[in-house]
């Protein structure tokens, strides 16, 4: 087997994530496929490259070296990309990586309406996104770290806090007792089956705290935010959401009481250069976001830190 760039683009999915679950639904691949990729590069290269335990995936030193080169080639590549792509079509592309986001659709519309042509890579993990910024693959990441929970950032980045603490909130179904408030009480929500997605970084670890802190222990099931929010709608689960999450006719978005989960949102570049192209559409788009959900609308004017986004 030849080795390419596809396959070490997998090497260094599987040392971003730690995991070759994230890691394969980071590149799109089922785990299976991704699983006997892997072992046909070790059989091309020799030697395992990862160390395999229920904790997740490490590099072996054989592992190390090869990321060592793997990640320079990977990003050279992304460049090459870029630069062909800018040149046929007679301007600079913006590579712009996020975790999900209302705000994102305005974003991208006002980066266009700048003269920026953005491309968009998603991903849950927030770490993923800083490390692609850190080896080239793209120019800003819009993340948000979770109260509690550092994300590792790389050397060389740089930093903007578009906002310092934004609250979590609560999905419920429109139904659920608990939605006549305007304000849950966590302990309201004991005997309600949750859904988490266990592989956003650090979200696992600070709901689990929320449910110690309040004196429960619901029965949690894990699956992705787009699974839960359609068994939100249909009375199976609840789910911690953003605050700029709508309500519609069969879900309820309330506030937790006392605010038990927050998170920074921040943007990463490589350069200050960047930062400063990006984040005034980026503050743009997320008030207009803000500035359309009644409940965070709401947080924002009565219980806001001043360090949260001012509304128009």
């Amino acid at each position: 087997m030849d080795l390419e760039v596809r396959h070490l683009r997998a090497l260094c999915a599987i040392a971003d994530t730690g995991s070759l679950h994230r890691a394969a639904r980071q590149l799109g691949v089922a785990q299976p496929s991704l699983s006997t990729q892997l072992r046909r590069i070790e059989h091309e290269l020799g030697g395992p490259l990862f160390v395999r335990a229920r904790t997740g995936c490490r590099p072996t030193p054989l592992g190390r070296l090869v990321l060592s080169r793997a990640r320079p080639l990977v990003a050279e590549m992304r460049s090459l990309v870029s630069e062909a792509r800018a040149a046929a079509t007679g301007g600079p592309e913006l590579r712009v990586g996020s975790t999900a986001s209302k705000a994102l659709a305005g974003w991208l519309r006002r980066l266009r309406a700048r003269g920026q042509d953005p491309s968009l890579h998603m991903n849950v993990s927030p770490n993923a996104l800083l490390r692609m910024v850190a080896d080239g693959q793209l120019d800003v990441a819009f993340v948000h770290e979770v109260e509690g929970c550092p994300l590792r950032i790389p050397e060389g980045l740089r930093l903007r806090v578009l906002v310092d603490r934004e609250p979590q909130f609560v999905s419920l179904p429109a139904d659920h007792p608990a939605a006549a408030h305007l304000v849950v009480q966590v302990r309201e929500l004991a005997d309600d089956r949750w859904m988490i997605d266990p592989t956003v970084d650090g979200e696992w670890d600070a709901v689990q705290r929320m449910f110690r802190a309040a004196g429960i222990s619901p029965h949690v099931l894990h699956g992705d935010y787009h699974t839960a929010a359609a068994l939100v709608a249909t009375g199976e689960v609840v789910t911690v959401c953003q605050p700029t999450a709508l309500s519609r006719p069969d879900t309820a978005v309330r506030r937790l009481h006392g605010d038990p989960l927050g998170v920074r949102l921040l943007l990463a570049a490589r350069t200050e250069t960047d930062l400063d192209g990006a984040l005034p559409a980026l503050e743009e788009a997320y008030r207009e976001t803000a500035h359309q959900s009644p409940p965070y609308r709401e947080w924002l004017e009565r219980d806001a830190s001043p360090r949260a986004p001012a509304l128009p």
